[in-house]
Parts: C-alpha cells; structure tokens; sequence
C-alpha cells in the first residue's frame, strides 16, 4: 500500500438524426433549465439516508457481499468525491456503494446534468452551471477528500455557458483546446486546494456513435493530463464497448459472469446479451426513462454496474 493514500453509427450520416434528438438525450448532459439538485438535496451514498443500491444482486445478503469485498478492505478508509455531468448523476449511488462496500470509503458527491469541466473551475462565476459552493476547488477544501473522480463525457453540443458557444461540430480545434486547458486548470485548483494530497482519477468515456473521433480524443487529454500531474485513469467506457474494438458503439453485449449469475442485470438471458442503454437514447447508461429533473438511476442498470466498478477498483488498485 502507498505510504501517503494521497500521492497518488459514428459516421456523419449520423448528425442530422443525432442534432434533432441532442436537446432530448442530452437533456441530463447537456440542459441548463432542466432544473437539476443540487448536491444538497441529494442522497449520499455513505448515508443512512441513501437509497437502496441498485448495483446490489439481489440475492446476495450482507454476509456474501462482506466477503466478496472484503479483500480489498484498505488499511484507513479513503475519502472520495465524485463530480460530473448527466452520467456522473446517474451513477452516484452505485458508485458509492461500491466505493462503501469494498474500501470502507468516506463518499461525497456533486453533480451536475450539463456540465463540462469549465463549470467546476473557479472564477465562471454567472456563466457556470454549478454554483461557487460546489466548485471542485471548495468542495475539495471543505472535504479534504483523498481521491476526486472526475466523469464527463465532453459536452460537444454548447450547452453549458462556460464554453462560451465553442462546440465539436463548429470550433474543432479549438474545442479541444479548451477542453485541454480546462483539464489542467481544473487539476491544478484542486492539488491547490487539496495541499497536494488529493488525487484526481480521470474516467474514460465509452463510445460515441456520432462523434467516435471526438471521445477517443477526450479520453487522450484526460490520459494525458493524469501523466503530467499524477492522477489516474479509469477506463470505465472499455467495460461498455465491445472487446474488439474500444471505440465501437453497442446498445447491447453479451452477459458477464456476474450478469449471468444475478438475472437483473442480464436482460436478455436466452440469448446471453444484456442492454446497456435504453432504445434511442446512445448516452446515458440508466435503464429508467430519461426525466426533466435529472436523478441517480432508480432501477439496475448493466453498464452503471460495469463503469462503476471499473473507478472503485482503480482506486482500490491505488491502495494497494
């Protein structure tokens, strides 16, 4: 174990159909009025208050969860926050009861649908859609978390005030390098903030049917900027893809052994493949139907299962 804990289908055919229905699916991702809680009013995961797991089998009691986790049960129980945009929203439960159940961690998170990585910096002030007190810099400060897990999916439609109008499709180069700068900026305020104890965990994206090119060089900048200040990097989005090729969007894949073992998470049993996103919507993960007022994902959910395993054992792999 570490001394310190804290040193640590796309094709353009695809656009037309894809820009029509952007304000629908990407109304948790990517909508300003869509009238999102705030942190506050949510449920944290390490709380008696939370609701039940929906990663949870359903068979399994606390006895069997105990022991399937107990072997990565670190020496001290980090402390981990968990921002992010529509997926980061609809993952947070899980999430936290994983971290919970297999590391003993101490769990926060902060959300927010639309976001992108500007609106976590300080300083965006009106044109941010997460408010000062839950910029990433303060809830760092206030938490003094020992790992923050940072999941966007890139926010490539304009949605979020902060990126003033720069979009994938208009402003390519300069998309990118925005983002880039915002990736650096927003790794520098929160070692600033967290005395250089607290280390960021970057989270790959999956697939994207209608812009492949544009997620696979997100996931490089956030590849890139973990090397240059010792963050790490989860691939969640390769636990969504399929094995041959990493950057191939699917709405289904066949079942893991776990899924195989716990039938709610394999959807189609007879033909051994199970959803991970609901018909129409090639974003989000949750199997519930989207709503105006984005929430953590009420029912099982395959993919939010795989992707949130995927952050709590890179951070259990740190711990080690």
């Amino acid at each position: 174990m570490r001394k310190r804990i804290g040193k640590r289908v796309g094709k353009r055919s695809l656009w037309s159909a894809g820009l029509l229905a952007g304000a629908l699916l990407l109304g948790a991702c990517g909508d300003p009025g869509s009238g999102d809680a705030a942190p506050a009013d949510l449920p944290e995961a390490s709380g008696s208050a939370a609701p039940s797991d929906p990663s949870a089998a359903p068979s399994a009691t606390p006895r069997e969860r105990a022991a399937r986790n107990a072997p990565d049960k670190p020496a001290r129980a980090p402390k981990v926050l968990y921002l992010g945009d529509s997926l980061a929203m609809e993952n947070q439960v899980v999430l936290g009861q994983q971290l919970k159940d297999r590391l003993g961690a101490r769990y926060r998170s902060a959300p927010y649908s639309g976001t992108t990585l500007c609106d976590y910096l300080d300083g965006t002030g009106e044109d941010s859609l997460v408010p000062d007190k839950d910029k990433a810099a303060a809830l760092v400060r206030a938490q003094r978390p020992d790992y923050v897990v940072l999941q966007f999916w890139g926010n490539a439609w304009g949605y979020t005030p902060c990126m003033k109008g720069i979009t994938y499709d208009k402003r390519r180069a300069e998309y990118f390098d925005r983002y880039a700068a915002d990736a650096r900026r927003l790794a520098a305020q929160i070692r600033g903030a967290g005395g250089g104890q607290t280390r960021v965990v970057w989270v790959l994206q999956g697939p994207d049917p209608i812009t492949p090119d544009r997620v696979r060089r997100v996931n490089a900048i956030y590849q890139a900027q973990a090397r240059a200040s010792g963050g790490l990097v989860a691939d969640a989005g390769r636990t969504v893809a399929p094995g041959a090729d990493r950057y191939t969007w699917v709405e289904k894949l066949p079942c893991t052994a776990y899924e195989r073992a716990h039938e709610a998470y394999c959807t189609e049993p007879g033909a051994g493949r199970t959803a991970l996103h609901r018909d129409k919507d090639y974003l989000h993960f949750c199997l519930a139907p989207t709503t105006a007022k984005s929430r953590p994902c009420p029912v099982r959910s395959p993919g939010i299962r795989r992707m949130a395993e995927a952050v709590t054992s890179r951070v259990a792999s740190d711990l080690r």
